[in-house]
This record gives C-alpha cells, structure tokens and sequence, in this order.
C-alpha cells in the first residue's frame, strides 16, 4: 500500500531542478527554487525518505562506451501460469543487457529494452537466452533507428497547481512515510 505526501509548489520546483541536475548542493538547489540552503536540505531529505527520490546516478553515453544497438524486445510467454512468469521475472533480472523489462496488455507479454554492442549480441540474447528459455513462447525484436527523444525526467508540470477538493494541495501517492505537519511547518522557517 502508498502513503500519501502532499506536495507544494516549493517541492515540486525542487524535484524538478534535482531531476535536471542531480548534484546540486542545498545551496546551489535552494537557489534555483528560492528555499534557504537548510529549508532545501530539510525538503530533500523528506522526499528521500517518503520515496519520491529513489537516487542518484550519472547518465552514462552509450554509444561513447561501444553500446549502439538499442533494442525492444516483445516477449511471449509459453503459458500464463505464476511459475512461468516467475521464471521469466528472474531470467530478465539476470540480463545486464535488459535495461527496463515490462508486463504488458494487448498481444505481448512483456517489453524489454536492452542496449547492446551489435547485432551478434542481439542475436545471441535472443536465440541463445530467450527462445530457449522454458517460459517463452514468442520473441519479436525491433532495432531503433534514430531516437527522437530520451528522457528519465518526469512531467512535473503536470501537478503543479492540483489541488484537493477542499483547497489543499494534492496529494500524491509514494511508497514510504507521509511528511509530517512538523516538517511542513519547519519549512516555512525563515
């Protein structure tokens, strides 16, 4: 089950510039979204803690590294029993390839994305590891040509300005322990 935490505008501005740039001092943060370097500090580590921010990491250059085949991956399963979708579960957990693995609704499965040097790696992720595999049933692979558009960023926008039925501002639901009152308030120090 999710908590709630109810965002302000101050957490939503501070989200979005940590989205933007991760290494931003408290400082440097509060400077952007006009919150003292403690009130900052304060407000981060609230949405840390109610799960909101779930780390920190650098965006590494795939291509730069020799990783230029981006591939989705459209996965069948053999049958729809909860054994062979946990043996599925843990196969996926074990590829360093697969980067996000999806369950999905329509005709497929599950949706892999992995990143891999070539299509000899391709190949082999696909006819040595899934088909063989005893859950699966079906692999359909498309290689991306060109990416429009890459983002991890979450639209923030969106939430801005929602409000409660009576007047407050939304509240969102988080995996972890809602902020308190007295983190609200001590916010709102000078």
């Amino acid at each position: 089950m999710h908590d709630i935490v109810s965002l302000d505008a101050a957490d939503l501005r501070l989200l979005a510039v940590l989205q933007e740039d991760g290494r931003l001092t408290n400082q440097e943060a509060g400077e952007r979204v006009g919150l003292s370097a403690s009130q900052c500090s304060r407000r981060r580590t609230a949405l840390e803690a109610a799960g909101l921010i779930r780390g920190y990491r650098a965006e590494l250059a795939a291509e730069r590294l020799g990783l230029r085949l981006l591939v989705f991956i459209q996965v069948t399963l053999a049958t729809h029993t909860g054994d062979n979708a946990r043996r599925f579960r843990e196969l996926v957990a074990r590829l360093d390839a697969v980067q996000e693995a999806y369950a999905m609704t329509g005709d497929t499965d599950y949706l892999l994305k992995a990143v891999l040097p070539d299509l000899q790696d391709l190949s082999a992720l696909v006819n040595d590891v899934l088909l063989p595999h005893g859950s699966v049933a079906r692999v359909r692979s498309s290689i991306v040509l060109e990416r429009l558009k890459e983002s991890g960023r979450l639209p923030l926008a969106a939430l801005r300005g929602r409000r409660s039925p009576e007047g407050r501002p939304a509240r969102i639901p988080v995996g972890g322990n809602a902020r308190s009152g007295e983190d609200a308030r001590r916010d709102k120090e000078p």
